[in-house]
Parts: C-alpha cells; structure tokens; sequence
C-alpha cells in the first residue's frame, strides 16, 4: 500500500474536514463567483445548472442562480473544455492558456474524428465560417452554429456537428457565451476574453500545480493527474516547478502558506451536484466516500450527494413545481434530529439559490 493510501485510510474524517475548508466549503472567503472558480482553478461544468449551484455555495455570502449567470455574462467566468475532453467553468482570464496546455492532448487521442469523417479540411473550413460568422463578439447558438458548418459545406448530421464544436474549442477557437433564454450560445474565445494571461511551459505547470493545491488540499500526485489529465512525469514536473510554495507530508500536498483563516464551525449538511469538485475533483475518493456504498451513490459523480460531515450519506433530487422546488433525499441511514433539521436548511439554502421556496422528502 502506498503512502498516500496510508494516510488517507488512516484519517478520512481529517482529510475530508480540510477539504471542505480548501473547497471554500466551510467558511469561504470567497466574495463572488469568480473568486470561487479562480481560487479551484477549474469547475468541471457538463451539467450546466449543477455546476451553477456548486459555484454559488462556495461564496460568501451564498449567491443565487442569478448572480453566477450574471458573472457568466461579464465573462468573469466562462465555459469552455479545457481538460480532460469535458466542460469545466475558469476564471475568464485563464480559460486559453489551460485548454492550450491540457486540451491539445485530447484532441492528438480522440479517434472519433476519423471514425465521423472528420479530417483537417473540414475543421478549417468551420473554423473560418465561426471567425467570419462571430467576428466582434458574435453569439450563435447550437443550431445556428451547426446551420452555419452546413452551409460551409461540412455535414452535422449524427455527432459531426458536437465534435466540431468541441474541437474548435479546445483549440482555442470557441467557447461558450451566456444563455440566451435555454439555449447555449458559442462565441470566440479571442473575442470573448481578450485580456488572458499568457503562461506556458513550466511557469504554467507551476501554476496549474499551485492552484489545484490551493482548491482542493490535502490532495495526491495522482488526484493530480486525474484531475488535469497530464502524465504522472508531467505532473512531478509541475509540482518541482511549483517548489516552495507547496509542501508535502504522507504523499499529500498542501499550499506552503496554510490558511491563516480562524476555524470557524459551517453547516453539517451539503446537497452537492453532480460532478461536484468535492466529488470528482480527487481519483482517490476514500476520505469522502465508502466503497461499499459507491454504486447505490452513483461513486459520489453521477448522482447530486448529500454530504453529512463531508463524507456522502446519500442522493437527492429535485422537481421544480409551479411555486416551490421539491427535494427528495435518500439517505444510507435515517437521519438524527440535529442531522434532519439540518437537511431542513441545506433545503432552504436551494430553494433561496432558485429564488424560491423549497419542501423536503426523505425517499
């Protein structure tokens, strides 16, 4: 068994009580949605309306629904496919130097392109109708997007047209711009966001190393590498490059400066979304997850968690009505008063993000 195994079977509760305060989780200081997003370096976002609600709890005070979009639109923060061939939200100044250091990779590895049809000609072609079509800041949405390719001449029949938006983001072409109504808008990313930082090489790996670190500590050289989908190499790399500002104990790294924050008590109870950092952001999952609970929990990923004491206890769902916002919770074990009242409050504290009131039901 490995040290880094070792130690977090040793200490789960400890490791997962850190975690929830680097997560910004327990007494955040972060003050808007931007700061959150920068301050984990990247919040995976394929489940859009998830991702705005793990967002929103990592703020001080919490944020609604409203205010993350808001922050969408003033491209603070902005989604794109950075790493490991899915969406996450970034800081908007940081989005193009990360999907140039992580995405390329991704694209080198992805067979279905070929398997589509999909060759260099038909990729230029469509990057050139996005440049003349989005020139000044356009916003298409998907169809508008796939409507355009077509009249270019390339076909979007079956997955073509998804692939082609995906490839022209994590080539540094596209990303997304906010909502227009329910519709996802593309937009260019040089347009978008035209004051990025320039990082490459090991300045960027350094950064990159220092930034997951300062979001999700205590955390592995191979949570590491899950996260950023780099090679283990690449990743030692990164952390040498990032020198003194970490320091490792047990096979974990933690920011070198610590949190000089005081301790303060946070809620006990967390309804999480689907791919929440917490959850997804670590491969090694055992200080937050029981193994043996992992299919009924959807490995802590697939399903929304409640998370009691930062370990998962259960699922929930949520079904909007007319005037409220029905949750449901299913949980390992019946909950004791104190536990129940605080589902009661972890309830309120969504329904309030909606902008609307919220009832609870235990399955």
């Amino acid at each position: 068994m490995s040290k880094v195994a070792k130690r977090r079977t040793a200490a789960p509760v400890t490791v997962a009580a850190e975690r929830m305060v680097t997560q910004q989780l327990v007494a955040s200081a972060c003050a808007t949605p931007a700061d959150a997003v920068r301050r984990l370096g990247a919040v995976q976002a394929q489940d859009y309306l998830g991702s705005l609600w793990g967002i929103a709890q990592r703020c001080a005070p919490a944020a609604d629904e409203a205010h993350v979009e808001a922050a969408v639109a003033a491209r603070e923060i902005v989604r794109g496919w950075p790493m490991r061939g899915t969406l996450h939200f970034t800081a908007g100044a940081d989005l193009k130097w990360m999907t140039a250091m992580l995405a390329a990779r991704i694209v080198r590895r992805t067979a279905r392109y070929r398997e589509l049809g999909l060759d260099d000609a038909a990729f230029a072609t469509c990057r050139r109708a996005a440049e003349r079509e989005l020139a000044g800041g356009g916003l298409r949405a998907r169809d508008e997007m796939y409507a355009l390719f077509e009249r270019a001449g390339v076909a979007c029949a079956g997955q073509r047209g998804f692939h082609l938006l995906g490839y022209l983001a994590m080539t540094g072409t596209l990303c997304f711009g906010p909502r227009r109504g329910k519709q996802f808008t593309f937009t260019l990313l040089d347009a978008w966001i035209p004051a990025s930082r320039a990082l490459a090489g090991d300045e960027a790996l350094a950064e990159l190393a220092i930034r997951y670190v300062a979001g999700h500590a205590p955390a592995g050289l191979d949570d590491f590498a899950w996260w950023t989908g780099l090679n283990l190499g690449e990743c030692r790399r990164a952390f040498a490059a990032a020198g003194a500002a970490l320091v490792e104990r047990d096979g974990l790294y933690r920011p070198a400066s610590g949190d000089d924050r005081p301790a303060a008590a946070g809620p006990r109870v967390y309804l999480l979304p689907p791919w929440d950092e917490l959850t997804v952001g670590y491969r090694d999952r055992s200080a937050l997850l029981d193994a043996a609970h992992a299919t009924r929990l959807g490995n802590g990923i697939f399903s929304p968690v409640v998370v009691v004491d930062g370990r998962v206890a259960g699922t929930w769902r949520r079904t909007r009505k007319r005037d409220h916002v029905a949750i449901t919770c299913d949980l390992l074990e019946p909950p004791s008063r104190p536990i129940a009242r605080e589902l009661d409050a972890a309830a309120a504290r969504y329904g309030t993000f909606l902008g609307t009131t919220a009832t609870l039901t235990l399955a």
